[in-house]
């Protein structure tokens, strides 16, 4: 997951969002009864729902937006004038020891000339107990 450059957040889907389904001209539903050839194409309302952790994904979120702050302190810039480092968090999160999670961090920021390490140490502080995001499990219709 890349912290810096263009990348946005999607917005998180709200309870009381609606998909519509197409019905094919002449399949009946049930609470409507059968459509006709007079009918122009009907909608049929659907309800889709998809379960995320959202306290994980708010504390990503701030994480996020904290690494973008931090790095345009370090690189003396503003986001959009800041040049590509990728740091993602999943990925750090899959290394094992603090040690080789900061290494990571510092091949990904050679090319900053203010020291690093004060960034690296308080980021790995805040990653300690986080858990790597997986994909949204969908619910049944």
């Amino acid at each position: 997951m890349s912290t810096a450059g263009t990348e946005t957040s999607a917005p998180l889907p709200t309870a009381g969002s609606r998909v519509f389904f197409q019905a094919a001209p002449g399949v009946g539903c049930v609470a409507s009864g059968p459509i006709t050839g007079d009918d122009p194409v009907q909608k049929k309302q659907g309800k889709v729902t998809v379960k995320y952790d959202r306290k994980e994904l708010r504390k990503r979120l701030v994480l996020e937006e904290w690494i973008i702050e931090q790095l345009s302190d370090l690189y003396d810039c503003e986001e959009e004038e800041m040049p590509e480092v990728e740091i993602d968090i999943d990925d750090l999160l899959e290394v094992n020891s603090d040690d080789e999670r900061a290494s990571k961090l510092q091949e990904s920021l050679t090319d900053c000339y203010k020291p690093t390490e004060d960034f690296v140490r308080e980021l790995l502080g805040r990653i300690r107990g986080m858990r790597k995001l997986s994909a949204p499990t969908k619910k049944g219709l």
